[in-house]
């Protein structure tokens, strides 16, 4: 079942592993692809992973991550070097989707040189030197503008699909959410007036693709209080079904849950004191201490393995279209499981495949049946300053 070919809208799949999207800090200054990212995804492509999901891309510069050089599609300029990427892709019979995104609140005005924008004016925890700007009714419009513009842009350049970030606690994703998303007008309050912003993105996208598939990635559930929940969420996938998704990605968790999204059996402490900009410039000593306190008082966020997968099967037995589910799968018995109990129509799969970009071949050859990714997360939190890498055998 994982290794046959089928059909998600016009996208034919040799298999059914994704490759979940990962930033991988591989743009230029401006966010075009560069070579190594092309080479980064020929690699998966050449390995026989069953689809590509890039690294999100930037519809607006006020919506760009914190993280290090993010991908841009919020011009045209981008279609020829987006065209290169795809062709040299497609050469191996790999479909490869571009995921776009505004990072919202969940981002800082140093890094972008704009105002940090959001539904409502709710501080971010993370993010917590500035508060952001509630967005006006016509900068909404622009940002719908600016997705639709992404979506054809896609189109142009050769990708199969778009993905919009609906998760993770970005902007998309803030409008869903009752906890982030106060607004008493259209476009809050009611589940139709949260989802309105992606109703019309659809509406006004597919009268201009047709049938070129729009994916989303979307939370079946957070930490936060008044948060998403599986309820809510089903609700939301059969909103998505009806305006013309192709395909549901379930995944969990905001930036402010910490380690929920990503989880593991360590706290990366030491990288979050490298890399992150909130810790990084905190005295020696406080480090020190830290170190040794911190990772025995916080809380393990459990379980560490698919813990989103009966999540996507209660939004799988509500909707039609494809369920693709994410989050610490990584071991092909896991995968047989989900697939032939149906409790989702594909995985994917983003730390393992930064460890081992061969591991899906592995699994089809025999070779092996679990990753050797040992979830220590350091890949995740150093992309802030850092390009994708394993930290395996380098933690200290």
């Amino acid at each position: 079942m994982i290794f046959e070919q089928s059909y998600l809208g016009t996208i034919k799949l040799q298999n059914r592993i994704f490759r979940s999207a990962t930033h991988e800090g591989l743009a230029d200054e401006n966010g075009y692809p560069t070579e190594k990212l092309i080479t980064k995804y020929e690699t998966l492509a050449k390995n026989e992973v069953g689809c590509i999901i890039t690294g999100f891309a930037g519809i607006m510069q006020n919506g760009k991550t914190n993280n290090h050089n993010m991908l841009m599609i919020d011009n045209d300029s981008f279609i020829d070097s987006y065209s290169k990427l795809t062709k040299k892709v497609h050469k191996y019979n790999t479909p490869i989707i571009l995921q776009i995104a505004h990072c919202g609140r969940q981002t800082r005005s140093k890094r972008t040189g704009f105002p940090i924008v959001a539904p409502s004016p709710v501080k971010d925890k993370t993010y917590k030197e500035e508060t952001a700007k509630e967005l006006t009714e016509p900068e909404i419009f622009e940002i719908i503008d600016n997705f639709v513009s992404g979506i054809i842009r896609a189109k142009s350049a050769g990708f199969d699909g778009v993905q919009l970030h609906l998760a993770h606690g970005h902007l998309l994703a803030q409008f869903l959410s009752s906890y982030t998303n106060r607004r008493k007008d259209k476009w809050g309050g009611s589940l139709e007036n949260k989802f309105r912003i992606v109703k019309e993105i659809f509406d006004r996208a597919k009268l201009i693709v047709g049938d070129f598939p729009i994916l989303v990635k979307l939370n079946a559930y957070d930490g936060r209080k008044n948060g998403m929940r599986i309820n809510e969420a089903v609700k939301i996938a059969k909103m998505l079904e009806f305006v013309g998704c192709s395909g549901i990605e379930v995944s969990c968790g905001v930036y402010e849950d910490g380690l929920f999204t990503i989880r593991g059996a360590k706290l990366p402490i030491k990288a979050v004191f490298k890399y992150s900009f909130a810790y990084k410039r905190l005295p020696d000593f406080i480090k020190w201490i830290a170190n040794s306190i911190v990772p025995a008082i916080t809380p393990k966020i459990k379980p560490y393995d698919n813990y989103n997968v009966e999540y996507a099967n209660e939004i799988k037995k509500n909707v039609d279209i494809a369920v693709i589910v994410v989050g610490g799968i990584k071991k092909r018995d896991s995968i047989e499981t989900i697939i032939n109990e149906k409790k989702a129509d594909y995985v994917s799969m983003s730390r393992p495949l930064i460890a081992e970009p061969n591991l899906v071949k592995k699994f089809k050859n025999g070779i092996q049946r679990e990753s050797k990714c040992i979830d220590c997360n350091y890949c995740m939190i150093a992309s802030e300053e850092e390009t994708l890498k394993c930290y395996r055998g380098r933690l200290n």
